[in-house]
C-alpha cells in the first residue's frame, strides 16, 4: 500500500504516505464548495506533473553530472466542466541562472520532462502547454 486516506469531514482529507509518514491535506477548492485552505485534489494532480518533469530531468541530469538545483516549475491548473476535469495544465520550467549547457543536452532534458511517468498517465484529453526557460 502507498498510502491512506481519511476524511476528516468538511470536504477535507489526510493522507500520509506510508513509506516515510509524511502527511498531505486536501480541500475542496472554493468553487466547487470547499474553503480551499489546502491543496485540491486536482492542484495534486497538476502539481505532481511539474514535480515528476523536474524530478526525471533531475536524475538524468545527475548521470550527466549536471547540477540542476535552484530550478523552479510554475504550475497553473484549469478546469473546464461537463463533466468537471482538469482542462489544461500550464507547466513553465525556469533553469537557474548561468547554467551552460548546449542544444543537445537540454534537448535531451527537455524530452525527459515531457515523457515523465506522470504526464504519461495524464489522459490525452488534457492539454498540456509546457515550456522550458533556460536562464
Amino acid at each position: 500500500m502507498t498510502s491512506q486516506i481519511i476524511y476528516k469531514g468538511d470536504l477535507r482529507t489526510t493522507a500520509q504516505h506510508l513509506q516515510s509518514g509524511s502527511m498531505i491535506e486536501t480541500d475542496a477548492p472554493t468553487d466547487n464548495q470547499g474553503k480551499g485552505e489546502r491543496f485540491s485534489p486536482t492542484d495534486l494532480v497538476a502539481t505532481a506533473l511539474g514535480s515528476c518533469m523536474v524530478t526525471t530531468m533531475a536524475i538524468k541530469a545527475r548521470s550527466m553530472n549536471i547540477e540542476l538545483d535552484g530550478t523552479r516549475v510554475d504550475v497553473t491548473k484549469i478546469m473546464v466542466s461537463d463533466p468537471r476535469r482538469i482542462g489544461k495544465i500550464i507547466a513553465h520550467v525556469y533553469f537557474p541562472e548561468g547554467l551552460q549547457l548546449d542544444e543537445k543536452t537540454k534537448e535531451i532534458l527537455e524530452r525527459t520532462a515531457r515523457t515523465c511517468p506522470v504526464e504519461r498517465t495524464l489522459h490525452p484529453d488534457v492539454e498540456l502547454d509546457l515550456a522550458f526557460n533556460w536562464g
